[in-house]
């Protein structure tokens, strides 16, 4: 089984393969007090091709082709 990000956005869950994350982030228990959750602020975009979120602290805008 391959691993999973469950990544949550404005209340949606997505799931993804790969995770890329260049922005602070820090890590917190969670509400078992046993596991570790991280969390950041940013902006996502979204690589279906590959299943990887990239969380940014600047909005990427995608060039027009």
């Amino acid at each position: 089984m391959d691993h999973v990000w469950r990544v949550f956005e404005n209340g949606k869950e997505f799931l993804f393969k790969n995770l890329d994350i260049t922005t602070p982030i820090k890590s917190e228990k969670d509400a078992n007090g046993v596991d570790y959750n991280i969390t950041c602020q940013g902006y996502m975009t979204i690589d279906r091709d590959t299943s990887t979120a990239v969380i940014t602290a600047k909005v990427k805008i995608k060039e027009l082709a």
